[in-house]
């Protein structure tokens, strides 16, 4: 994926539309199951900036309800089949050193995990490399804390790299939940786990920041997650 915090990037709102055909077509596009929708949202989103063989991947998005997304891109989207009702603007916020911002991220927040000597790790949710430390028995009881403490800094990571600090009293971390995506033609689910964080950050760097915040957050862009959306901090 390849987005930069310039001036060519667009916020866009995209709503399906409530009328024939798209009406018609709710079962299908708009599944009642939480993992089969995000799976159909992924390629409903994707049908607005899929215009060639080769196009890779260059915008970030987010379930705001059923059927409506938030997406940060870096081109106009384009509807042939006019399922979408669409507005966007520019998005160059003009940030300031120690700034402070609210914001809000759904992130899959993911840990390199090691096998052992000469071994590769492997990738992992950070709330369930940290309930490993927990005997089985105990890993129920553990979930609330792993998920407070290991969501908390893995967030802290993100900020000292993308020159962000966060406020740890206003931090909340909510919703951890397991998706499973389903695939066609008997291939495993996709499958990941999503965190959500809400609270008051400070910019150090916005250069820095904006650049990370184009780029996203975490893994599992592609069904969802890594869009930090951000607003003016209440004082």
């Amino acid at each position: 994926m390849s987005l930069s915090p310039s001036p060519g990037l667009l916020l866009v709102r995209a709503r399906l539309r409530r009328d024939v055909p798209a009406a018609a077509l709710a079962g299908l596009l708009v599944p009642d199951d939480p993992n089969a929708e995000i799976g159909a949202a992924h390629r409903l989103v994707w049908s607005l900036f899929a215009d060639g063989p080769d196009r890779s991947r260059d915008f970030l998005w987010r379930r705001t309800a059923a059927g409506d997304y938030l997406i940060l891109a870096s081109r106009p989207p384009s509807d042939p089949h006019n399922l979408f009702a669409l507005e966007w603007k520019g998005f160059s916020p003009a940030l300031r050193p120690s700034q402070r911002l609210g914001f809000n991220l759904r992130a899959n927040a993911v840990t390199n995990v090691p096998r052992g000597p000469d071994q590769r790790g492997h990738r992992a949710d950070v709330v369930m490399a940290a309930m490993h430390r927990f005997p089985q028995e105990a890993r129920a009881a553990a979930r609330a804390e792993a998920i407070e403490t290991a969501g908390a800094a893995w967030l802290a990571r993100q900020g000292a790299k993308s020159a962000f600090s966060v406020e740890p009293r206003a931090l909340r971390i909510d919703g951890y939940q397991a998706m499973r995506i389903p695939r066609a033609r008997r291939q495993k689910p996709i499958a990941f786990s999503v965190l959500e964080f809400e609270g008051v950050l400070t910019v150090n760097d916005p250069a820095r920041f904006l650049a990370a915040l184009a780029h996203g957050f975490g893994a599992a862009k592609a069904f969802g997650c890594g869009l930090m959306l951000i607003r003016r901090a209440r004082s």
